[in-house]
């Protein structure tokens, strides 16, 4: 019997129909809501009367819009960038680890994701306060003369997102780390090079992929991070999440508010496809 004669099973014996709830449930609770979204932005006026581009023409001239957007990717990028190096030194702390520690350290970087994100805010308004536990430290120790304001601070903020988007980062580098051979390092330290350069020239190259992923989760995270930033940044800084919900709940301007957040998304987006591109390169590299 020929092999062009036996007829395999084929690929899949599933009708496409058994995919329709998820269709459906993507369209009614994604699709409509963004499509929604969409229409209204075009309105010019709170009251939805007329129809206009009027709306993206304020945020790109009022001078005021397009910078909030830029200071909350700005803000992302930042604490993404405190996340990258608290995260790599705790994943390398981890993978050198022996078995029991490995499980310590495992529990100490999931136990956030476990914790409400207003409770570990709330924590940190305790922790950054004029009364805090930072100022009585620093005053116990006689490094401060008075209390140093920490609370409602750029940087006490980027602290405390970097804290609530920590085991974001540490996850995947993990799995990048874990994934290394050994011997590369032995290789590389037989050969002369110092463990700086073997860091550098081998194991960094090998981890982009996991670098780049906690990096994409890390930021989307940071900059959409509604409660922390209302919550540690308070009314001296003002962010596209706190800027949405003032045009929506508290003006009521609703095209405005559609407005911004498909703009907002729109800039999101872009960042994403950036880390995407750039963990494409980073795979084609690894693989010549």
């Amino acid at each position: 019997m020929s092999t062009a004669s036996i007829k395999g099973p084929p690929v899949t014996g599933y009708s496409l129909a058994f995919a329709s709830p998820l269709a459906a449930f993507f369209v009614l609770f994604f699709l409509a809501p963004l499509l929604l979204l969409i229409a209204i932005s075009f309105y010019t006026t709170p009251e939805l009367k007329a129809v206009g581009p009027d709306q993206y023409v304020k945020i790109a001239t009022d001078g005021f819009t397009l910078p909030v957007l830029f200071d909350t990717l700005w803000l992302g990028v930042q604490t993404t960038l405190l996340c990258l190096v608290l995260g790599y030194a705790l994943a390398w702390s981890y993978v050198r680890s022996p078995g029991p520690m490995q499980k310590v350290l495992m529990l100490i970087i999931v136990m956030p994701l476990l914790t409400s994100v207003v409770v570990r805010t709330f924590a940190w308004v305790v922790i950054l306060g004029r009364q805090g536990i930072v100022n009585s430290v620093l005053l116990e120790l006689g490094w401060i003369e008075g209390p140093v304001k920490l609370l409602y601070t750029r940087g006490g903020l980027i602290v405390a997102l970097a804290n609530v988007q920590l085991p974001l980062m540490a996850l995947p580098l993990i799995t990048a780390l874990q994934k290394l051979d050994p011997n590369l390092e032995d290789a590389s330290s037989a050969l002369g090079a110092s463990a700086l350069r073997t860091f550098v020239k081998i194991t960094l190259p090998l981890t982009l992929p996991g670098i780049l992923a906690g990096c994409l989760l890390t930021f989307a995270a940071s900059i959409t991070a509604f409660i922390s930033q209302s919550l540690i940044g308070g009314g001296q800084m003002l962010f596209m999440p706190m800027y949405i919900y003032q045009q929506a709940s508290s003006l009521q301007n609703w095209p405005f508010a559609a407005a911004i957040s498909l703009v907002f998304l729109v800039a999101v987006m872009a960042c994403v496809t950036l880390f995407n591109y750039l963990g494409r390169l980073s795979r084609g590299q690894v693989g010549n």
